[in-house]
């Protein structure tokens, strides 16, 4: 009888001792981080057009994949409704680069014309980021930064 406890506790042992190194192996590996965001509009000026650029450093273990950027006005239809990951889906990423370790220097940039600017809303605006690391963690934030039009 004690023979059969012995090797039923050495067996959960090794159940318990699996899932402990799976949860440990796993634990190093977190969504990914957005960082040092910085927003800025420049308006259209006389035969100049203006732009929008958005930087920010990304941090995933597995490595980062992508960095998807949406501007929106505070005062917009998402102030009422909210924004998600699901409108960030098909919006165009900013370009990644390396910049040491895990992280990577992400940049949107978008030329504004004068037309768009002048059908912009005026105000305070926030950009959204939805990151997404090479072992498809995500992190979606709906105000990443803010920057002012007008």
């Amino acid at each position: 009888m004690s023979g059969r406890i012995i090797v039923g506790s050495a067996a959960a042992l090794v159940v318990v001792g699996g899932v402990g190194a799976f949860a440990l192996a796993h634990a190093g590996q977190q969504p990914p981080v957005v960082e040092h965001s910085t927003a800025r509009y420049t308006a259209p000026a006389d035969d100049r057009a203006g732009s929008f650029t958005f930087t920010a450093d990304v941090t995933a273990d597995s490595g980062v994949k992508s960095l998807k950027v949406l501007a929106w006005p505070a005062d917009g239809p998402f102030a009422k409704t909210g924004l998600s990951e699901k409108e960030l889906a098909a919006v165009e990423p900013a370009t990644c680069t390396p910049a040491g370790g895990d992280t990577a220097r992400c940049t949107y940039q978008v030329t504004v014309s004068a037309a768009e600017a002048a059908e912009a809303a005026t105000g305070r605006w926030y950009v959204a980021t939805l990151a997404t690391a090479d072992n498809g963690d995500t992190a979606f934030a709906d105000q990443s930064a803010t920057f002012t039009v007008g």
